[in-house]
């Protein structure tokens, strides 16, 4: 299970779907990827998931427990996670914005943004040309919900990380 793409029970989201408007098929997928997480694979098997990819987590804090969940959750599936302060403004056609967002596309496969305005993180979205997330990890994000599904029923930090690997291995792997 070394290549989650080759994996017939582990499915990738389709090209270009957007965590926000994710179609019920689409959230069952998340939710099938998180159960199997959850019950069929050992932590070997998680880890060579996203090895060798490179993730980038921007927010002001990485003690805050947001940006841990995040982080824990990708280093779980074998990723590397950078820290990135924000010092985006507000999207603009400055040349400078432009070319931040892409060199971010250039040096990551996925970039999580936290505190930053929704419409920041979609202008990095549209130029850097890999999965942007607006606080995927944070309990508010639309698809937190999914975690109650999951044993236990609760929202919880343990079930969170679980939809934000699935959501992780379905866009990124």
């Amino acid at each position: 299970m070394s290549d989650p793409s080759a994996s017939p029970i582990l499915s990738s989201l389709p090209a270009g779907a957007s965590l926000g408007r994710l179609s019920p098929g689409d959230l069952a997928l998340v939710l099938a990827n998180a159960r199997l997480l959850e019950r069929s694979t050992s932590p070997l098997e998680r880890q060579s998931l996203l090895r060798g990819k490179n993730l980038a987590l921007i927010c002001a804090s990485a003690n805050d427990a947001e940006a841990q969940v995040f982080q824990q959750a990708a280093l779980d599936l074998g990723a590397h996670v950078a820290h990135i302060r924000p010092d985006l403004s507000e999207p603009s056609t400055s040349a400078v914005f432009k070319h931040t967002a892409r060199m971010l596309g250039r040096l990551y496969q996925a970039v999580e943004c936290q505190g930053l305005q929704p419409a920041v993180v979609a202008e990095v979205g549209r130029e850097a040309g890999i999965p942007v997330y607006d606080a995927l990890a944070s309990r508010g994000h639309p698809l937190a919900h999914l975690a109650r599904f999951l044993d236990g029923g609760e929202e919880d930090e343990r079930n969170r990380r679980l939809v934000v690997q699935a959501v992780l291995v379905s866009t990124v792997g």
